[in-house]
């Protein structure tokens, strides 16, 4: 949630770069936002760019708000398939906005919920792939785990750094952490504070994988899962995430009762005749 990135940060870090290849991928969308860019790199895919360069992508109230409308947006587009999220090369996103936060009193806080909105993402239909360089620290850790997938270039290092502050996470990242590379690790991350590098990340299996041009893999990615039915894109997401809640024979009945459901879908039918016919399947997304 939080992070010591304003402690360790040079006026060198206080850019956002953005390769050249990638730029020229992108066609700029609406510039109705503060904090973010949307951009399409091609019809079916919505990518969102945190914008906030002088805080390191700090998350901020209005820069969550912001990011759950363009969220949102996309996940009601018909045309978007797959979602992209991504900062700059040197932050992903730094930590909650420390500024915003430092003198708020408990009563506040409480009182209003605070950070709660930052769950949002969870509520997403449609797939969401960070594509994290530089720091991913606090609550941009914790953005980067309420994603579907991961990718991550060699140079991010994830981290929650909340006890150095004198608090813990508070948007989730203790508890994805133990669900995504177990209590130990989790426990040691949190109490310690300490940052990871990607290829511990990799390792610990908290990302899919390391990856240079990262913004591209992640674009092509997912390209790649636009180009499948809808439905069954949906259905695979919410199967899979319902193996983080459910006992493993719940698990295992959802899953195949949501299985015997997508043979109620044109798209089924389709995909299975062109199979049959050895062609390319036209998914109608119904």
């Amino acid at each position: 949630m939080f992070s010591r990135a304003f402690q360790i940060t040079t006026t060198a870090l206080r850019t956002v770069s953005r390769k050249p290849s990638v730029i020229g991928t992108i066609r700029l969308m609406s510039t109705q936002y503060e904090h973010i860019l949307t951009s399409r790199p091609n019809p079916s895919v919505a990518l969102i760019t945190l914008n906030r360069p002088k805080a390191l992508n700090a998350l901020s109230t209005p820069l969550f708000l912001e990011l759950n409308k363009a969220l949102f947006d996309a996940d009601a587009d018909q045309a978007v398939g797959a979602i992209v999220l991504t900062g700059s090369d040197k932050a992903f996103a730094a930590g909650a906005d420390i500024k915003e936060m430092k003198d708020k009193e408990f009563s506040d806080v409480y009182k209003n919920n605070f950070l709660a909105n930052w769950g949002e993402l969870s509520r997403l239909r449609k797939p969401v792939i960070a594509a994290v360089s530089g720091y991913a620290l606090g609550g941009g850790c914790e953005l980067a785990l309420m994603c579907d997938i991961i990718l991550a270039s060699p140079t991010a290092k994830f981290g929650q750094p909340e006890i150095n502050l004198g608090v813990i996470p508070g948007g989730g990242g203790s508890q994805r952490l133990v669900h995504a590379i177990g209590k130990s690790r989790a426990m040691e991350l949190v109490l310690t504070g300490r940052m990871v590098s990607a290829q511990e990340a990799d390792q610990w299996g908290m990302i899919s994988r390391v990856t240079d041009n990262v913004v591209e893999e992640a674009i092509k990615m997912a390209t790649e899962i636009s180009s499948k039915g809808q439905l069954a894109v949906q259905a695979g997401k919410e199967v899979v995430n319902a193996g983080y809640e459910l006992t493993l024979a719940e698990g295992l009945r959802f899953e195949r009762r949501t299985f015997h459901g997508l043979f109620a879908t044109k798209d089924q039918k389709e995909g299975m005749a062109a199979f049959a016919e050895k062609r390319k399947a036209e998914f109608t997304h119904s």
